[in-house]
């Protein structure tokens, strides 16, 4: 089975809008956005990086793997971890048609990525920089996220400076006299929630006649629209605009269509999604941890829920996952080769390398007890809720965490002795 090694690069809207402070004194008018430009209300860019340094830094991420627009080259197809998964559902990759249909049924992850082209010409700069080094889930209907990587603040700074070196800066727009209830009343009208979430806006109901995409299989188009919360952190106005009035002139592959909107309605658009009031974000919940179960677990059985379902992904041999074993064990994506193997029984018992390059047990007890294998996917729920873990990444990487009731099988095996 082709490995689907870990990383989609979501790099697109995310983290709390920033709002300007609100002085007592001079409380801004409501529904009108006049007495204010939103660019100032926005943060200033940090200062630019060196996008020859951030070209260098974008091939050593290995961001073309999951990403077009990167200004890489495609990689082969064993390293393309999107459009391999999407041959096999178009039909086209080289196996047997049975083999075709296993997987097809059991790869649902990594058949969609944002491209990076254009990317100066509709995200501010200093969001990028920011996503880099703090990434959080912005589109509530796909599954996989951008996963943390080992990337310091001048890197993520240089790649931002790269990423962006093309752009053409839109003109800058100052929404005095936009309306943010009329942009309100436009995003109800013209249909945005058939593919947009808007968290924490009031909830908008879909125009008479207009079908919810969810519904038709538009599975894509929604799967990649993000969630309307974080523009006001992810562009200026003046791009937010630009981007209103001709999606496809900013980026030509986007399922965005272009929506006829007068001037005026742009802005008064505009004026909602960067102003509107929004309710508090509800943070994700951490489910309890179950305890041991009272029952035999063998290898076998945590093998086949956990290990070669999902781990073996990034964590296996390269002739076994068709590829160059993922970044848990040969190295990829900036990340270390840890050696780590989960696809087989003798693998799993070998463990990881660390960073001096020795061996060490991935059961060995982290400060709190904890299995360290356990505490890695346990790391995983945190790190949904905002809780980073500064030594340990959460597992599985960039995906979905492993439900509480695989966590607890294989905690329970481990608490057994690991038996084979």
């Amino acid at each position: 089975m082709p490995r689907a090694l870990v990383l989609v690069v979501g790099l697109v809207l995310l983290l709390l809008g920033c709002r300007k402070d609100e002085r007592a004194e001079a409380p801004p008018p409501a529904p009108s956005a006049s007495t204010t430009t939103l660019a100032q209300a926005q943060a200033p860019e940090p200062p630019p990086g060196d996008p020859a340094k951030g070209k260098t830094l974008v091939a050593k991420f290995e961001c073309n793997r999951c990403h077009e627009g990167t200004g890489l080259e495609q990689p082969k197809l064993d390293q393309d971890c999107v459009r391999c998964h999407q041959e096999i559902h178009a039909g086209t990759y080289q196996a047997s048609a049975s083999t075709l249909s296993k997987w097809q049924k059991t790869i649902v992850h990594f058949r969609e990525t944002p491209s990076l082209a254009n990317l100066g010409g509709r995200l501010r700069r200093g969001f990028i920089e920011k996503f880099l080094l703090e990434p959080h889930d912005v589109r509530p209907h796909l599954d996989t996220t951008m996963p943390r990587l080992e990337i310091t603040l001048e890197e993520a700074r240089d790649v931002a400076a790269w990423l962006t070196s093309t752009a053409t800066p839109a003109p800058a727009v100052a929404l005095e006299g936009a309306s943010i209830e009329k942009g309100s009343a436009l995003f109800e009208a013209k249909g945005c929630r058939q593919c947009h979430e808007y968290t924490g806006a009031p909830r908008a109901a879909l125009p008479a006649g207009v079908a919810d995409l969810e519904g038709k299989g538009e599975r894509m188009a929604r799967a990649l629209a993000p969630d309307l919360r974080y523009v006001r952190d992810r562009m200026a106005p003046g791009e937010l605009v630009r981007w209103l009035a001709d999606p496809k002139a900013q980026k030509p592959d986007t399922l965005m269509p272009k929506t006829p909107l007068s001037p005026d309605e742009e802005r008064d658009l505009a004026a909602f999604l960067l102003r509107a009031d929004l309710a508090p974000k509800i943070a994700k919940i951490i489910p309890p941890r179950l305890p041991v179960l009272d029952r035999k677990v063998t290898y076998e059985e945590v093998s086949r829920r956990v290990f070669r379902n999902t781990c073996w992904h990034c964590h296996a041999e390269p002739d076994y996952a068709i590829g160059d074993g993922g970044p848990g064990n040969t190295g990829g994506f900036g990340y270390r080769p840890r050696g780590l193997n989960l696809a087989e029984y003798e693998g799993i018992q070998a463990g990881y390398v660390d960073d001096k390059g020795e061996r060490r047990s991935i059961f060995s007890p982290m400060p709190d007890g904890t299995p360290r294998l356990v505490y890695a996917m346990l790391a995983r729920y945190r790190e949904e809720a905002g809780q980073t873990d500064p030594v340990v990444r959460g597992m599985p990487l960039a995906l979905p965490p492993v439900t509480p009731e695989d966590i607890q099988l294989v905690e329970t095996w481990i608490a057994q002795g690991r038996p084979q």
